[in-house]
């Protein structure tokens, strides 16, 4: 389940705010600007499945998010239980950074833990299966997979070069909790 967990930025213990209800987390991600919805995850994926078969599956919701917001590449991330490279892949996202573009991702299965660190906040965004999630450009964050990850997300881009991080240099993000 879709989980938004709200802390302060300088205590990892203080809880502010925790739901489990898409709207309320939709809502409050709205105000700091971040685009949270729940789509129909309306193809089934397995080993099989190829990336192009899960792009075609979506393509009017990518046709409508392009046309909105001139994303130019359309791209699709999976990882399968029990990858060794798995805790290397990991390590690569779990800094906090920032992009010159907005982050979009949505989850055509398993999940994943995007956390935002906007203003004096962190906001954890446990996306499942079904979410979709665009975080501003510049707005610092960190991503985890979990210590065995199995997800598959398409990402939107809107320039050529897919994902570019820059990193704030803080150490913030080891201060959270994580994924198990």
């Amino acid at each position: 389940m879709s989980q938004l967990t709200i802390y302060a930025d300088n205590n990892p213990k203080n809880v502010l705010t925790s739901t489990e209800n898409a709207d309320e987390i939709a809502a409050q991600l709205a105000l700091v600007n971040v685009r949270f919805e729940q789509w129909q995850a309306n193809a089934q994926i397995n080993e099989s499945t190829t990336n192009e078969q899960i792009i075609d599956a979506y393509k009017n919701d990518i046709a409508r998010l392009k046309e909105q917001n001139g994303y130019q590449t359309v791209d699709v991330i999976s990882l399968a239980k029990g990858n060794s490279a798995a805790p290397q892949m990991r390590e690569n996202f779990l800094f906090e950074h920032t992009h010159s573009e907005d982050e979009v991702r949505f989850f055509v299965k398993g999940q994943g833990l995007f956390c935002l660190h906007i203003g004096t906040k962190i906001y954890h965004v446990l996306c499942q299966k079904g979410d979709f999630i665009s975080v501003p450009t510049l707005t610092p964050h960190w991503f985890d997979m979990g210590s065995d990850p199995e997800f598959t997300a398409i990402r939107l881009f809107n320039n050529t070069e897919g994902w570019v991080a820059k990193s704030t240099e803080s150490e913030i993000a080891k201060q959270f909790p994580l994924l198990p």
